[in-house]
């Protein structure tokens, strides 16, 4: 099954060169008279703003109408996830669309520009695209072809930062040198670290307290997945990837045509290694069940999880302040049989900022966006969560990691480049001209060493200088191969059926992780077939080639 009729990349290269045609307008253009726009809202529950503060009147929406004398106005507001994806179903199916929204479904963007519902953003964002924004879209031309629909851009997508995707091992260092263990790179080295963790306790933990591997908790993702292919903190995905196993993706197998990830003898074999884990009580068990994943990493009772590189914005925060001694360091492991980190890949946006047809100001979104890309670097979020930035889709350069390492590197051996990262050739990098200064305010001698007593934790940017200094810096210091899913959006059948065959996957998977005999993977893989996922990956098939 093929998307909507997308452009060529050279049509597609016409279509946004067009815009040079067009009158140029001021990207940070502040409207003479006020411009009101009513959005629908996703936050997290957990988001909070302060006191007086409300979710159309905070330091973002304020400094959105001082600059640009824009109003946002909340026309609903859901909670992120399965009550937010309703709320925009509802108003898909009604033909109610607030002026503008974002949606984290390519299904419903699919939806909505069948249905005609969305305004042509193609002329708005060739006259008001700022510089930067079009210097982050053209690194990145599938995230523009991923919104085009019969040769005219439907929304903004978001662009993520491709590390987003990968996820690595987090490990309690400070006990490695207590014990006199060497990192581990295999699976097998892994989980000895693991059992000796448990069995010699360096973190004084008593007797059967102490987790060797940590995993998610209730509700959460075992492992990231096409439709969500990013941000999977304490889900298994590095261990699954030891054994060249990528369940929740779709591969081309070795006949050329589309397989399911999660139904392919690896993910078997992973599995199987899991339970051995879990019975031994290696792996955490309330796998699955646990409340709270944070809570064994807080409390210093577990040795390894599995995350993100920007795991310095969260857990470790409180991990670090209940336990200032934990050395928590990001390693790109486990490697599979060959040796490689082969990491899954996530797709370019995930995220999509539309307007409704017939607003009347649909430049308005780019000129949100520009905003954003131009002064994110200016808010507190001590203040309120940039998820509270109205039609947030987050964007970001290709290249932003690497670049940002360099810069922190290269201001803490000599401050006078701070001017350098700060100038014109690096405006499309929209958090530099902060982080090349905030690293030398939370950095410590030698700067060499991302060790925990080598910061200053107290300082307000030592979560994103931890984050690029140890998680980033895990995947960007050597080149690997990456896992790409053959699709990232849902197909026809996929959109009436998927969700039970979801449901299938993931009971049957903890089962098997808690004890239940392997060959029920064979019988998910059967059931799993005949209820409809055979007819899936056919259009998976259609749709990747």
């Amino acid at each position: 099954m093929k998307r909507m009729a997308f452009p060529t990349a050279l049509a597609l290269g016409l279509l946004v060169l067009s815009g040079a045609n067009a009158q140029q307008m001021d990207p940070f253009g502040k409207y003479s008279d006020p411009v009101t726009i009513n959005i629908g809202l996703s936050i997290q529950p957990t988001d909070k703003l302060p006191d007086g503060d409300s979710a159309d009147n905070n330091q973002y929406t304020r400094y959105i109408k001082d600059k640009l004398n824009i109003n946002t106005v909340i026309s609903w507001m859901a909670a992120t996830g399965n009550d937010y994806n309703q709320k925009v179903n509802l108003s898909i199916a009604s033909g109610d669309l607030p002026d503008g929204l974002v949606t984290l479904d390519t299904a419903q963007l699919i939806q909505m520009a069948k249905a005609d519902e969305l305004a042509d953003l193609t002329a708005a964002y060739n006259m008001y695209a700022s510089p930067a924004m079009k210097a982050m879209i053209s690194r990145n031309p599938k995230a523009l072809s991923g919104v085009t629909f019969n040769g005219k851009i439907m929304a903004m997508p978001s662009l993520a930062v491709p590390d987003d995707g990968y996820h690595i091992t987090w490990i309690r260092k400070d006990w490695l040198d207590k014990l006199g263990l060497k990192p581990p790179k295999t699976v097998a080295e892994l989980e000895a670290v693991a059992r000796a963790f448990i069995a010699k306790d360096p973190g004084g933990n008593g007797k059967g307290n102490t987790i060797g591997i940590a995993g998610q908790q209730n509700g959460a993702n075992l492992y990231a997945t096409f439709l969500n292919s990013t941000n999977n903190q304490f889900g298994l995905d590095p261990f699954f990837a030891g054994f060249d196993a990528y369940p929740g993706y779709w591969l081309k197998g070795k006949d050329g045509h589309a397989v399911y990830g999660s139904t392919t003898p690896e993910t078997r074999a992973a599995l199987l290694e899991l339970q051995k884990l879990y019975k031994e009580g290696i792996l955490d068990q309330e796998i699955g069940i646990r409340k709270d994943a944070t809570e064994s990493i807080n409390s210093g009772r577990a040795g390894i999880y599995f995350g993100n590189w920007w795991s310095g914005y969260w857990p470790l925060p409180d991990a670090i302040k209940n336990h200032p001694e934990a050395n928590w360091q990001a390693y790109a492991v486990p490697v599979d049989k060959n040796g490689k980190y082969i990491p899954h890949a996530g797709t370019v946006s995930n995220q999509y900022a539309v307007v409704r047809k017939g607003y009347e100001h649909p430049e308005a979104l780019i000129k949100l966006l520009n905003l954003l890309i131009r002064d994110e670097g200016n808010f507190d979020q001590n203040n309120g969560s940039i998820n509270w930035f109205p039609l947030r889709v987050p964007m970001a350069m290709i290249d932003e990691s690497p670049v940002t390492i360099k810069a922190m590197h290269d201001v803490l051996a000599n401050p006078s480049l701070i001017a350098k990262y700060q100038g014109p050739d690096y405006a499309m990098y929209k958090l530099l001209k902060t982080d090349v200064v905030g690293i030398g305010s939370t950095k410590l001698k030698p700067y060499d060493k991302s060790d925990i007593q080598y910061w200053n934790t107290s300082d307000k940017f030592w979560s994103r200088g931890y984050s690029y200094f140890t998680g980033n810096t895990a995947i960007n210091s050597f080149a690997f191969d990456k896992v790409y899913s053959l699709v990232y959006y849902q197909t026809k059948t996929m959109i009436a059926q998927w969700s039970n065959l979801k449901k299938l996957e993931d009971e049957t998977f903890l089962k098997i992780i808690y004890g239940t005999s392997i060959s029920t993977f064979d019988q998910f893989v059967k059931d799993w077939k005949a209820q409809g996922g055979d007819t899936i990956t056919q259009e998976v098939d259609a749709a990747s080639k």
